[in-house]
């Protein structure tokens, strides 16, 4: 199966996330994502290249070495990617806006000890949380 409908907005958001998709995301997520993918979403997402290697615990070469093998990235980082490409749609649901949305992923924030929140992307108790405060926001719970 092409792994490339994983992240249609249509397909990944919480909201939408019904078991048949769950399954099929489960599955593209165990074959791992291809580079082809996470190459298009750099381009059309908020985050660089030198970003999604933070987040992902890989480093700039590795990430260069996957474009010229053209390799598949582990399940560990496919689901990584997943989970951020996911939260991503869930923000930008809730504020109405991407723009808007990346611009509280950089701001400081007093309900996270004053850090930004996209210091929190590169693991998944931090993906947790902001999907934790994305939801007090859309429920009108400020911290």
């Amino acid at each position: 199966m092409d792994d490339s409908w994983v992240f249609s907005d249509s397909v990944v958001s919480y909201n939408t996330l019904d078991d048949a998709r769950l399954i099929s995301l489960i599955d593209t997520v165990r074959k791992g994502i291809s580079f082809p993918v996470f190459s298009s979403l750099v381009s059309h997402g908020p985050f660089s290249i030198i970003e999604w290697s933070a987040f992902l615990h890989l480093s700039e070469r590795t990430l260069q070495r996957y474009r010229k093998e053209k390799k598949r990235f582990d399940p560990i980082h496919s689901e990584k990617i997943v989970e951020i490409t996911m939260l991503f749609n869930l923000g930008a649901e809730i504020f109405g806006d991407k723009t808007r949305f990346d611009t509280w992923l950089s701001s400081d924030n007093i309900a996270l000890g004053g850090q930004k929140p996209k210091a929190f992307l590169d693991n998944t108790f931090g993906i947790g949380l902001l999907k934790d405060e994305l939801m007090r926001i859309e429920q009108g719970v400020l911290a």
